[in-house]
């Protein structure tokens, strides 16, 4: 399966890098005279961004693998709204029908799975198994063999149940969440479906305005509660977040958690006693790549709303004061700051302290916050900012420090004078509870660091350097924990730009490596393979996705398209499977596997829930969702 993968991706990209090479004179005279209307309106405001290796912007190669109308509705009203704002209407189209080959007109309907009789509808007696992204609310992201039936004894027992094709989509990165006999998951055309767990049969399907591309959150109930209407919630990438009823789909509210026109929701909102908070991050670096940008003027914050009307409780920027002028760039446009500390990751809730924890990413400009690459505690009730625990100060990124941008090595007027190294906390925290009985507060940084915090001071304990670190480099979106072990992941994937800084000169370390939450020891190391990816295009060794434990072992997807599971004790790996390549889906609609980032999987009732699929910053695209389950075995008489 792998050697057919690697044809079809190859395939692809080659056709894909006919279209962005430039057409020489003697391919024929018809091509010349008769450019595609979109091919000017692509090069005069996309190309330089997507035909190049730039961060955070996806190549021309992954979006021509989108479809049309999902093209027209990301730079209509999804995240490329601001970039194609000097575009109307007819021109975002003429750009959409150029980059796919593909007539708006001639695109087929979206291909769904049957829908689900009155066998197979809400059951109240399934409740959730988790709460959403961190699995408790500790963000520990462990899964109790009550609750998900797998474990370090039984995953050699695991096969393919069904599988779903995310229509119109190149990367699958919304952690599904189980409740009432259904998953709930997101995808990348802003459908959010329930589909039934054991059969993959639809209940329903809702339309967000752009990307889903956090994870579900499910209201939590007991199997004996039959009057219960549970509610789900999730955010999009234009910084909307929804409730909908689990049962029907419907909308109870949606509220915009945040003005700034880069906003963004990444982090899942976390749910508790009747409270959603809710992270809120940008993509206003990109922006500031534009020399006439006045850079920047977002910061981070935590917003608290009441989960039932979804009115505002309380919101705290995680920067204090509001961005101002200190300045002008090169060409004469004002510099604001601080700005920035986004909040990336799912905040994890501690009752017993009252407070919520979340990571920060770095400042956009000069001088660099102290909030930034910081642990930091919020009161649950207020909102006040408890404590603050900075783990790298002097951290300013934006894109416009990108050298690669514009061919020059010579960064733009827009990247502050610290020049990066944009080092966020990607990944959530998570509060572990040790055999002692303490507890402390650990988080995993793109540096390649974890650390653990007092919860009640934020005073460091302990700080391991475990990865090489960089701007796709260290720890990304979430590490494990199962009781005093501590599971980390590293990517480490090397980057064009990556050269300059001092940790490049290091060797990277991708893999996946246990330490003791209490002080920061090793207790196993698991380097990533680095003899599969051969010549299969985007295919890297290291860990991005958020990792996930059980009884015994830690569930690990690799930017290899490999999901390996290693065991607790020793981090041997215990089961492997290759994910790449293609499946047959619940809908009839061909599914492609591809590599992991994002969300983690979803261990629910004897059943895994795979995402696999990641065409983002290079990385092998796929628009699968793999269940599978403990194998079945014959009746004995």
């Amino acid at each position: 399966m792998q050697d057919k993968f690697s044809k079809l991706i190859s395939a692809s990209l080659l056709m894909a890098l006919s279209t962005v090479l430039p057409v020489s004179a003697d391919q024929g005279e018809a091509a010349a005279a008769e450019p595609h209307p979109g091919e000017a309106l692509y090069n005069e405001n996309c190309a330089a961004c997507h035909d190049k290796p730039f961060y955070k912007a996806p190549s021309r190669f992954f979006i021509s693998q989108l479809t049309t109308s999902s093209l027209v509705r990301v730079m209509g009203e999804g995240v490329m709204q601001s970039q194609a704002s000097a575009l109307d209407a007819d021109q975002r189209l003429a750009v959409a029908e150029y980059l796919t080959g593909k007539s708006l007109a001639d695109e087929p309907e979206m291909i769904v799975p049957p829908v689900c009789d009155a066998e197979h509808q809400f059951d109240a007696s399934q409740p959730p198994v988790s709460v959403g992204w961190g699995v408790d609310l500790h963000n520990t992201r462990f899964q109790t063999a009550a609750a998900g039936g797998l474990t370090a004894d039984n995953v050699d027992e695991l096969e393919v149940k069904w599988v779903f094709a995310y229509p119109g989509a190149m990367q699958a990165r919304s952690e599904p969440v189980f409740g009432g006999g259904a998953v709930y998951v997101g995808s990348q055309d802003g459908t959010v479906w329930a589909l039934d767990a054991e059969t993959g049969c639809m209940r329903w399907k809702f339309s967000a305005t752009a990307e889903v591309r956090t994870g579900v959150v499910i209201t939590q109930w007991s199997a004996d509660d039959d009057d219960v209407d549970p509610m789900i919630y999730f955010g999009d990438t234009i910084a909307n977040t929804y409730a909908l009823r689990a049962k029907t789909g419907e909308l109870v509210w949606k509220i915009k958690g945040d003005g700034h026109r880069d906003a963004t929701s990444t982090g899942t909102p976390t749910l508790h006693d009747g409270t959603l908070f809710i992270p809120v991050s940008s993509l206003e670096v990109v922006s500031a790549a534009n020399p006439t940008y006045k850079c920047c003027s977002f910061r981070g914050a935590v917003l608290a709303v009441d989960a039932k009307t979804g009115e505002e409780v309380w919101k705290s920027y995680t920067v204090d004061e509001t961005p101002a002028p200190v300045g002008k760039n090169a060409i004469g446009v004002d510099i604001l700051a601080p700005s920035g500390a986004p909040v990336w990751n799912s905040p994890t809730v501690d009752a017993t302290r009252g407070l919520v924890y979340v990571g920060t990413g770095q400042s956009y400009t000069s001088p660099a916050d102290g909030n930034s690459d910081a642990i930091m505690a919020f009161d649950m009730k207020t909102g006040e900012k408890r404590w603050v625990s900075q783990q790298l100060a002097h951290d300013a990124w934006n894109v416009a420090c990108y050298r690669s941008f514009g061919g020059g090595a010579i960064p733009n007027v827009n990247c502050p004078e610290e020049d990066g190294p944009d080092f966020d906390f990607g990944a959530g925290t998570a509060l572990v509870t040790l055999e002692s009985g303490k507890q402390v507060v650990v988080g995993g940084q793109k540096s390649g660091d974890a650390v653990g915090v007092d919860p009640d001071t934020g005073e460091t304990l302990w700080k391991t350097r475990v990865g090489r670190g960089g701007t796709q480099g260290g720890v990304h979106f979430g590490m494990a924990a199962d009781g005093g072990t501590l599971y980390v992941p590293i990517n480490d994937k090397p980057f064009p730009d990556d050269h300059r800084y001092e940790y490049s000169k290091m060797d990277p370390n991708p893999g996946v490596f246990a330490l003791n939450a209490a002080n920061g020891e090793y207790l196993w190391s698991s380097p990533a393979p680095d003899d599969v990816c051969g010549d299969l295009p985007f295919c890297d060794p290291g860990v991005s996705q958020a990792i996930t434990a059980i009884p015994g072992a830690v569930i690990v997807g690799y930017m290899d398209g490999r999901v390996r599971i290693h065991a607790k004790d020793s981090g041997e790996v215990i089961w492997e499977r290759n994910m790449l390549g293609e499946y047959e889906s619940v809908s009839g609609e061909t599914a492609t596997g591809g590599a992991f980032s994002g969300g983690g999987v979803l261990v629910a009732n004897n059943q895994l829930y795979i995402n696999a699929g990641y065409g983002y910053n290079f990385h092998i695209p796929g628009n699968a969702l793999v269940v599978m389950g403990l194998r079945d075995t014959p009746d004995s008489d």
